[in-house]
């Protein structure tokens, strides 16, 4: 007989406790830490369901949701358990609308509730008098035959009317049990509302949450940990890990000791590296966000060190085998090619969080739009912003949009964001967006009148606009593929989840949502009592990047660290494994 290891021992136990809140009827909370199988474990919970109560639902024409948060997720749940019919497995917004779509009466009641651009939309439409309610693709609009939602518009209303008893008893009706995987990153309302609900009032419902709390990083939108002040969620540590060595485990035992994880082979190793920037002599950056960290030039030559030493340690370096993550602004724009694109904005969100109406049109529709074209998926093609491409009426109208896409793919990658620009409002395929349109033709009108004449606030604006148009359009193919997880590179986006062989992490400065000195200050002497928040956020981060590597972990630190933070950092991972500046070594 095989022996099972540690974290396999771990695992059983966590569905032994699982299968026994189903038996019982009690709503329950798997917190599975980083590498602990938390899929596997709701797999092998749907089994189990499937398994007890199929015939039982299916004959009461009853399923057990699923709720997910991606598409991915939801495919592999279905392929995981055979596409059984008693399972609904859908995104969160495909689950509320399921249900949401058949009150068409309290929809169009609470629709001016969902906030002032809505109060806007129903003024403008005339009014809401039997206009259908729908959800298709999440553009919001109103006119006199139909009103279509946003996909955040779902998500409130599903908040909003669980309050309704009689709604709660469809839910129960038609979905005795409810699933939740990445349960953290719920909108903080919706998650409220489910404890309220159908929680702490017994309403009959099994809620199963799948997740991990200190795994929530995607935006304060999120709910995070969610408990029942009522004591009716069963909560249940899955102890296990089943992806690092077990040094990297200890770490990040040490790091969360309120979960321990007990690693899958106990006589693997694991390398762990800690390298700092202390010794550098040198004025560092100053200025809000920035402070404490490097310059540019010498943070990038700290890194080349790392790499070098990591070599010399038998790393592959290959993108199969490392992933490099930069929790810095300071160097992946350099590193990426879209330097000159990113100094165009003041601050990082602006352009890796689309935050500017530039980035977003060329990020969600003209980047879709060309690989779209490129693939000859037309049908997805003309998905990609609805009403951001013609309507083809002869083949003459075929043609013509033939030609203005070929156009568009070869300025793309010789021609400037200005070129491109002027080509798409000449042919209008795909159409711009309204703010694009509408900060292009008071581009054009500022650019005709005398400079003299201009406000401060409208040079600061020409200087901005042109200084966008003349970067070469290539720098936001550049963006996008990084944004996209093409690269050996990232930030925080699409890491989590993700596993590699070795991993090094760059910690420097660069969002004003992240400070690691502080954070590893706050980890020594607790946060401040408002600032929970940023803690959190800060930490989460923080351990969902060290969780990452299979066998080999390295940390740079190019923000100046503090003795506190720096005693931190020997706590955690050992003081044998800070090694220290790379250009002593």
């Amino acid at each position: 007989m095989t022996r099972q290891s540690p974290a396999e021992q771990a695992s059983i136990e966590a569905l032994k406790q699982l299968r026994s809140c189903i038996d019982n009827n009690q709503c329950f909370r798997l917190e599975a830490g980083a590498g602990a199988g938390k899929t596997y474990s709701l797999i092998e919970t749907i089994k189990y369901l499937i398994e007890q109560r199929a015939s039982e639902f299916l004959l009461n024409e009853q399923q057990i949701a699923c709720i997910t948060y991606t598409n991915v997720a939801k495919d592999e749940i279905k392929d995981r358990t055979d596409h059984h019919p008693v399972i609904f497995a859908d995104t969160i917004h495909a689950f509320c609308w399921s249900i949401l779509q058949n009150y068409q009466i309290k929809l169009r009641e609470l629709l001016p509730s969902l906030g002032e651009r809505w109060e806007e939309r129903i003024k403008e439409a005339g009014g809401i008098a039997e206009q259908i309610v729908k959800y298709d693709l999440g553009y919001p609009r109103i006119n006199n035959r139909e009103i279509s939602l946003h996909h955040d518009d779902v998500v409130f209303l599903m908040a909003r009317i669980l309050s309704y008893p009689k709604f709660q008893k469809l839910v129960k009706s038609k979905f005795p049990i409810i699933l939740i995987d990445e349960y953290q990153d719920t909108d903080v309302h919706l998650a409220e509302s489910v404890v309220t609900n159908l929680v702490d009032n017994e309403s009959g419902v099994i809620i199963g949450l799948f997740g991990d709390h200190w795994q929530k990083i995607y935006g304060s939108a999120a709910c995070g940990l969610i408990s029942s002040k009522a004591g009716k969620i069963v909560e249940i540590g899955k102890k296990a890990n089943f992806r690092s060595d077990k040094n990297i485990v200890a770490c990040l035992n040490r790091m969360r000791p309120e979960l321990p994880q007990a690693e899958s082979n106990p006589q693997s190793q694991g390398a762990v590296r800690i390298f700092h920037s202390n010794l550098w002599v040198g004025t560092r950056r100053g200025g809000g966000h920035w402070t404490g960290d490097l310059p540019t030039a010498n943070a990038k030559e700290h890194i080349e060190k790392v790499k070098e030493l990591m070599v010399a340690d038998g790393w592959d370096m290959s993108p199969t085998k490392t992933k490099i993550l930069f929790l810095t602004n300071n160097l992946i724009a350099t590193e990426q090619n879209f330097k000159n694109l990113a100094d165009c904005f003041p601050y990082p969100d602006d352009y890796l969080k689309k935050g500017d109406k530039y980035i977003q049109f060329f990020i969600d529709i003209i980047e879709p739009t060309a690989s779209a074209f490129e693939r000859r998926e037309y049908g997805e093609l003309f998905q990609i912003g609805n009403k951001n491409h013609p309507s083809l009426q002869s083949q003459r109208d075929k043609k013509i949009w033939t030609d203005n896409l070929n156009r568009l793919m070869e300025l793309r990658n010789t021609g400037s964001i200005g070129e491109v620009l002027d080509l798409l409002l000449e042919s209008k395929t795909p159409r711009a967006s309204a703010k694009v349109e509408e900060s292009e033709r008071k581009f054009n009108l500022l650019s005709d009148g005398a400079a003299d004449s201009h406000s401060e606030e409208e040079k600061r604006f020409l200087e901005k606009i042109r200084s966008i148009r003349t970067v070469k359009y290539r720098e936001v193919i550049n963006l996008h593929e990084y944004i996209d997880e093409k690269t050996p590179f990232s930030t925080k986006h699409g890491v989590k989840g993700a596993e590699f062989d070795n991993v090094l992490v760059v910690f420097g400065r660069g969002w004003n949502q992240y400070n690691w000195n502080q954070m590893l200050e706050w980890m020594s002497d607790g946060y401040p009592a408002d600032k929970r928040e940023t803690f959190e956020r800060n930490r989460n981060l923080f351990y969902v990047s060290c969780s990452r590597a299979k066998h080999n972990l390295t940390l740079l630190f190019t923000q100046e660290l503090s003795q506190k933070a720096l005693s931190m950092i020997q706590k955690i991972f050992e003081t044998r494994n800070v090694i220290g500046d790379p250009f002593e070594q």
